[in-house]
């Protein structure tokens, strides 16, 4: 059938498979009541048969009048708390509950509510009128017992359509406030769906619909899996969608225990200098992988009962909160297939704090039942009651997780008890002898696991680790709950009565050994992955190696624009190739680095909220790094940037003697008080502050959306690697690729450490300044756009912000629609393919390059915006009326970022046109700086001496006198600098010699010390070369 093309060919096929292996039934449209969202006769059906006794009493009570009358309080108690509420909980009628909906219980004990779960009818029902105003359709809803709980839209590329149609379909047609679209009241979940991928969504909102995709992975359960999914054995790539997800007791499985409402609490301003809390909802549909993992481990877990470890590695991005959640709820009910429970209590180990809230919610949600999750924050008294007086599940933190381990293992004998009074060790007889006899499940959650370094300590305190050759207590080492975890384990042996679940984004080699299982290589796998590049390739995490760049590489971009007068320089830009070699000790130059760069191309991003972490090496440098911020940009005169510190403990400086603590180094830039360490992360994510410099904190398990680029001056190797620069890969609307600037580490050894979890190479490899030009002109001679075109969509694009209109967006689009459609017109493939793959790798370029270089061509700027909107557009060879899934709030972020960066600038009051900046082709800098200033810098800084302006004017005499030598004057004008610079070093030093007396301290540093040498030398020769070469032009 897959080669039936037409959408209800694919319709018509996906309804038989429902029909046929399914388990639903076939509804009709002479059911449906299109006002009330309902197929009445079936709720009707489904309460006579399953609750006969309370239908024939009700029905006795009012007559002829009674289905209007229920239907009419169904409807209430639908728009009051929901289609979701409804079906698990029931409705009120005249004081009578009437059940919706019997879901599966966790064992087969009780036979009368696996008779009524079997009562239950599931309906598919095609072209189904959707708006009570009009006749349009939707393809299929599906229903529960009359309830309609999904819609789907389905689209055939045989008809030139996929799934991006039916999202556009349900962002443009559809009315979210239609009975069977409001949000909770009746269908919960829609899906856009094709042969190839499945996407969904739970609420419509218009063109602000957010969907979500669910699809297995191109290459399921691989390091390599991408987005997508892969060939499947119904011909269809969505069959697992029809045949599996949609299954019956499949479908009833996630409406019943998965489904729930996300409730997010937010502190904003209310506009009178004070805060007010608004409270957003949202409906949670689990994403393929939390579904598929949550499930391989339930039933793993239930065939094999306590006693075995799994590892879960999904990448950050996963929803891991989530999971965790869905997880805890269903191994706490979990029944082995004897019907005895596999776990007593569920131990949750966690440092996310929404995590508590959220289970209590869902749980309460999905069972009405309270005091199911017990959250430890007080002392091991209060863990161990908990541990054995029938409570579900326990969450407890990264700090008490010692506490957990101690008391399981002395339970399980595997620990001496410690020295304690006879009263102490009764009441520790008794926990141990109970929970010796439970069976526990420990979900351990890596995430927030490493924010202080207090843990560590604590942690080796209580498990009597070893001392690490007196550096315990530094505060240097960072806080890993993976190496303690897997020294447990491996010292104590597994425990038949303990199960670990550990989720982690980047397993270590030890733990994959004690947790993993033998894969078909041979050697130990994660239980279940879900990819970082799946991930990225799924728009939920950025590419953090997309724009890495090591200072050397960065250096020699910089350094090709400021050479090459034929670059236009962005007004005002500093000469960022400043310092070629940087002193490993120089904290100056680096800070001169970092903050010029985040003025220059990190601040205004995402409408200048940008955020920027630097990564130090120790504790003592972050403080150094706080103390040279603070001086920098107090000279610079710069109000616009502030930085906050953090590290563990008391550093005491060894030159000055002077104790820093991070609270005494961050004062409040409101208050004036300290910032405690519990307030850092919130008064971070303000806009007082800009800069976070960190010592081994907040490297792992830091979530700041805000974070667009990292400085990094600290050895980083393998996981370590990973974690730190998967700081800055969390989305947020109108986030690009991050930024990297890498001053330690070498590119090979980032990607070596990324290759276990990523597959990625940088683009810095291939990246050149001068080619963009190039690439430009190539696509130009193609003739798919015409420039015309290009400076009409900037005339709108680069508007002030207080100049933008909601109709901007519609005149962008209709610059954009002639390209489109030249691009269709082209019949060869070939031309297709090399224009779109030569547009996407400018755009790429360019976006990397420009947040590197001072660049201001105006011509380069707008081809990149113009060709970033394109772009989507350009249909793929399958897909030939591709159909642009717009985001608006993206667009309108992106639009701040170009304009706020001053890329180019419209004048005001002027008529609406594309100028460039005021000094753009000269090729000359804004300042001009004193000759040779630059070598007297560059000495000063390199070796530490304190060489002054008298200084400089002996290397300018020097310069004087060759420049007048006939000698130098014919080696400059027959040879390239690098010849000339061969030719002349003798002379040069002649002419020093010569001049000994004048200077006595700098020729003999420069004729004794070769490192100096190499320094002056080449700045000193190439001002002598070019000088020669503008007063003697050639012919």
């Amino acid at each position: 059938m897959p080669g039936q093309t037409t959408e209800r060919a694919f319709e018509f096929h996906v309804e038989d498979l429902l029909l046929k292996q399914g388990g639903w039934l076939s509804g009709t449209n002479a059911e449906w009541d299109k006002a009330r969202a309902l197929f009445p006769a079936r709720v009707f059906a489904f309460i006579e048969a399953t609750q006969s006794k309370l239908w024939a009493e009700m029905g006795a009570q009012h007559g002829g009048n009674l289905q209007a009358m229920l239907l009419d309080a169904l409807g209430k108690e639908l728009d009051i708390k929901g289609s979701l509420h409804v079906l698990r909980h029931g409705f009120k009628f005249y004081g009578k509950l009437f059940r919706l909906a019997y879901f599966k219980p966790a064992h087969a004990l009780s036979p009368d509510v696996l008779d009524l779960y079997a009562k239950n009818q599931l309906t598919v029902t095609r072209q189904v009128p959707c708006h009570p105003g009009d006749h349009s359709t939707v393809d299929m809803v599906l229903a529960v017992n009359g309830l309609p709980v999904a819609t789907i839209e389905l689209k055939n590329p045989g008809t030139h359509q996929t799934w991006r149609h039916a999202i556009k379909q349900y962002q443009s047609d559809r009315d979210p406030r239609a009975p069977l679209f409001d949000f909770k009241k009746r269908a919960l979940v829609h899906f856009a769906a094709d042969p190839d991928e499945v996407w969904m969504t739970t609420r419509l909102a218009k063109e602000k619909t957010f969907f979500l995709p669910f699809n297995r992975g191109s290459h399921p359960g691989q390091i390599q899996c991408g987005a997508g999914n892969p060939q499947h054995a119904s011909g269809y790539r969505t069959g697992y969608f029809w045949q599996e997800t949609l299954q019956r007791d499949s479908f009833l499985d996630i409406l019943g225990q998965f489904l729930f409402i996300e409730k997010d609490e937010q502190k904003v301003d209310d506009g009178r200098g004070g805060k007010r809390l608004v409270t957003t909802e949202k409906m949670v549909f689990p994403r393929y992988h939390q579904l598929d993992a949550v499930r391989a481990l339930v039933a793993a877990a239930r065939a094999e009962n306590a006693g075995h470890n799994y590892l879960i590695q999904h990448s950050a991005g996963s929803g891991k909160t989530n999971s965790i959640s869905w997880l805890s709820h269903r191994l706490a009910s979990l029944h082995n297939a004897q019907d005895q429970k596999v776990f007593d209590c569920v131990i949750v180990i966690t440092d996310r704090k929404v995590l508590d809230k959220q289970l209590q919610d869902a749980i309460y949600q999905i069972e009405h039942a309270q005091g199911v999750v017990k959250a430890i924050d007080q002392d091991a008294k209060q863990l161990a009651d908990a541990l054995i007086d029938g409570t579900k599940i326990v969450i407890t933190t990264l700090q008490k997780f010692p506490f957990v381990l101690r008391g399981l293992l002395h339970a399980a004998g595997a620990e001496n008890q410690d020295k304690t009074s006879d009263e102490e060790k009764a009441q520790a007889k008794a926990w141990q002898a109970a929970i010796a006899a439970r069976r526990y499940a420990v979900i351990v959650d890596e995430a927030h696991s490493s924010q202080t370094g207090e843990t560590a300590r604590e942690l080796k305190s209580i498990l009597g680790a070893k001392p690490n050759n007196g550096t315990a207590g530094n505060g240097e080492e960072e806080a890993d709950w993976e190496d303690r975890l897997n020294q447990i384990m491996a010292s104590r042996g597994q425990q038949k009565n303990l199960s670990f679940f550990a989720f982690t984004a980047t397993p270590k080699g030890k733990t994959l050994e004690l947790f993993g299982r033998e894969g078909g290589s041979g050697k130990p796998e994660a239980f279940h992955t879900y990819s970082m590049r799946q991930a990225i390739e799924e728009g939920f995490i950025l590419d953090v190696l997309r724009n890495y760049t090591t200072y050397s590489t960065w250096f020699k971009f910089v350094k090709t624009v400021e050479d090459d007068p034929a670059i236009p320089k962005k007004k005002g830009a500093k000469a960022l190739a400043k310092f070629k070699e940087l002193h490993p000790h120089n904290i100056e130059q680096k800070t001169e680095v970092m903050v010029e760069h985040f003025r220059e191309h990190v601040r205004h991003r995402l409408g200048g909220r940008g955020k920027a972490m630097v990564v130090t090496a120790s504790r003592i440098q972050a403080v150094r790094y706080k103390l040279a911020f603070e001086r920098y940009i107090q000279e610079q005169g710069y109000a616009d940037i502030r930085s906050l510190v953090a590290f563990s403990g008391t550093v005491k400086d060894p030159d000055t003697g002077i104790e820093y603590t991070e609270p005494g180094m961050n004062p409040d830039a409101v208050t004036g008080k300290p910032i405690t360490e519990s307030q850092l992360p919130e008064r971070f994510g303000s806009s007082d502050y800009q800069l976070l410099l960190v010592a081994n904190k907040y490297q792992t398990g830091f979530d700041q959306p805000l974070l667009c680029a990292m400085y990094v001056d600290k050895r980083l190797d393998g996981v370590q690697a990973v974690q730190t620069l998967s700081r800055l890969n969390r989305k947020i609307a109108g986030k690009d690729e991050p930024f990297v600037l890498d001053f330690v580490n070498k590119p090979e050894e980032i990607y070596a450490a990324f290759k276990p979890y990523f597959d990625s190479t940088s683009l810095q490899e291939s990246a050149n300044p001068e080619m963009l030009a190039s690439i430009k002109h190539e696509l130009d001679q193609l003739q798919i756009y015409h420039w015309s075109e290009v400076e009409a969509f900037a005339r709108i694009f680069y508007r002030q912000a207080d100049r933008q209109n909601p109709a901007d967006h519609a005149h962008m689009q209709r610059h954009l629609q002639p390209a489109v459609d030249r691009f269709k017109a082209i019949e060869s493939d070939e031309v297709r393919s090399s224009f779109r793959d030569k547009l996407g790798g400018y755009v790429r370029m360019y976006s990397f390059l420009s947040q590197i270089l001072p660049y201001a061509d105006p011509d380069l700027e707008m081809l990149y915006s113009y060709g970033r909107f394109l772009l989507p557009h350009l249909p793929l060879d399958r897909d030939n009326i591709v159909v642009k899934i717009g985001n608006e709030v993206e667009l309108q972020y992106y639009r701040l970022q170009r304009v706020s960066s001053g890329a180019i600038e419209l004048k005001a009051g002027e008529p609406e046109g594309v100028y460039s900046p005021t000094d753009v082709g000269t090729g000359k800098a804004k300042e001009e700086k004193a000759p040779l200033s630059e070598i007297i810098q560059v000495l000063n800084e390199r070796f530490g001496t304190t060489f002054t302006d008298e200084d400089r004017l002996f290397f300018d005499q020097i310069k004087a006198r060759a420049t007048s030598n006939s000698q130098v004057v014919q080696t400059a004008m027959a040879n390239p600098l690098d010849k000339f610079q061969l030719g002349v070093r003798k002379l040069i030093e002649d002419l020093m010699i010569q001049r000994m007396t004048e200077n006595d301290k700098i020729v003999t540093r420069y004729m004794d010390d070769s490192d100096f040498q190499r320094t002056a030398f080449p700045i000193l020769a190439r001002e002598i070369f070019d000088a020669i070469r503008a007063e003697h032009p050639t012919e």
